[in-house]
């Protein structure tokens, strides 16, 4: 079972690296109110869908103990990051709040991950 779940968190990280690669690729563009969503950023958010569900039930599954409000917290996040990335995906330019909420929000989710024990 660890292994199966050292594999999710490594694809878990792939997603994040994903989503906020997308985001800091596009700085520049932001600065210049060029930004958009690129499609790695959507699939980045989804990976971590995805594999963050998969760990939970992997984890709870093994016995291990689950934070759910934390969980939860950053289900939350993650979902407002892929609702204005998936509505935005088609647009030649996003507006500069918008994109940088998107960073913004997907480097707290990080901190809470990380820091949150």
């Amino acid at each position: 079972m660890d292994v199966l779940i050292h594999l999710f968190v490594g694809l878990h990280i792939i997603g994040i690296a994903a989503l906020l690669g997308g985001f800091l690729t596009q700085m520049k563009a932001m600065g210049q109110g060029t930004a958009r969503f690129v499609p790695g950023m959507l699939h980045g958010a989804l990976t971590m869908l995805v594999t963050g569900a998969i760990l939970v039930g992997l984890n709870q599954a093994d016995d291990q103990h689950v934070n759910n409000i934390k969980i939860g917290i950053k289900l939350a996040l993650l979902v407002v990051i892929l609702g204005l990335v998936y509505v935005k995906r088609d647009e030649e330019t996003v507006d500069k709040n918008q994109f940088a909420l998107v960073g913004g929000l997907t480097m707290v989710n990080i901190f809470i991950a990380v820091l949150w024990t």
